[in-house]
């Protein structure tokens, strides 16, 4: 096993199609095909599974993705050891959503800080409604959020990570042995929806686009009431792969189950006002998040 290896399988897990890691390496679908299968013999596991739609992680390579992102994130950190000597200074006001604060974004302002010393970086928690209008208004510099949501034409938005949504089950759920499971099917078991960041009116989008309704047995805003609901045979739900843990905080497992139609994803990344005046600050900020997502990665 080599950096290259955990490159290759890093940028399939998040683009979930080899022809576009391939595409954000630059290098060809072959040489990361290859290294998958490489790295699924060396560890004696299937990393994914392969589907029309693309590739789809497995509950193992679900696991191995947090290990081989905490390895790559230690290289880089070591890499970067330098750029903690930025001249660049000033103060920045970023608007971020309960689930990005939550689940994304607190690895990358440790990152950020240490890049960017002189950076103030100040955070604000707001719905998405209170993003648009704040940016709008220039009373924030950009926000972290969910890309997905946000349609305003006066917003620039880059996205910069799609987050699969599949179904979650407790341990021995009868969905757990059948393959892909329906809408339908689905449909006939009490229902946990999730409130929070507009994640009820999602979810009825892609239910009512297939003439389905779920049998909702609660709404919540709190994701660790849905895992601990879940898990503890309460109901189930669709969620996304980047709020998905494993284990409720009861210590119940919680499995995924893929489903015989597309969920949509749900997109993370930055939004920023047309009209704002950009400064260095800012473009600093934007180009690190480009760089650790959406630029070509070294080949170790």
């Amino acid at each position: 096993m080599n950096f290259k290896h955990l490159k290759y399988f890093v940028a399939t897990a998040e683009t979930g199609q080899v022809s576009r890691a391939a595409q954000l390496l630059s290098i060809s679908q072959s040489s990361v095909t290859s290294s998958v299968r490489d790295l699924e013999a060396e560890l004696g596991v299937t990393l994914f599974t392969r589907r029309a739609q693309g590739m789809e992680l497995t509950t193992a390579g679900r696991e191995f993705l947090h290990a081989a992102r905490d390895i790559l994130e230690k290289l880089d950190a070591a890499q970067q050891i330098n750029r903690g000597n930025s001249d660049i200074t000033g103060t920045i006001t970023i608007a971020a959503t309960y689930t990005v604060i939550g689940y994304f974004l607190p690895y990358h302002l440790g990152r950020l800080a240490q890049l960017y010393p002189g950076i103030d970086i100040r955070i604000v928690e707001l719905n998405r409604q209170s993003i648009e209008e704040q940016l709008l208004a220039t009373q924030i510099d950009m926000a972290v959020a969910l890309t997905s949501n946000i349609h305003r034409p006066e917003l620039e938005t880059v996205t910069l990570l799609k987050s699969p949504r599949r179904l979650w089950v407790p341990a021995g759920h009868a969905f757990c042995k059948g393959g892909e499971v329906s809408l339908a099917r689905i449909a006939q078991e009490p229902y946990v929806m999730l409130t929070v960041d507009e994640a009820a009116h999602s979810s009825m989008k892609y239910w009512n686009s297939h003439n389905a309704r779920p049998n909702i047995k609660l709404r919540t805003s709190s994701v660790e009431a849905v895992r601990s609901l879940v898990a503890n045979g309460q109901g189930i739900t669709i969620l996304s792969d980047m709020v998905y843990r494993p284990w409720s905080l009861e210590g119940r497992r919680i499995e995924t189950v893929p489903t015989d139609v597309e969920i949509p994803s749900m997109d993370v990344g930055l939004a920023f006002s047309r009209a704002k005046r950009t400064t260095p600050t800012i473009e600093a900020i934007k180009a690190y998040f480009v760089r650790a997502f959406l630029s070509p990665k070294p080949q170790f």
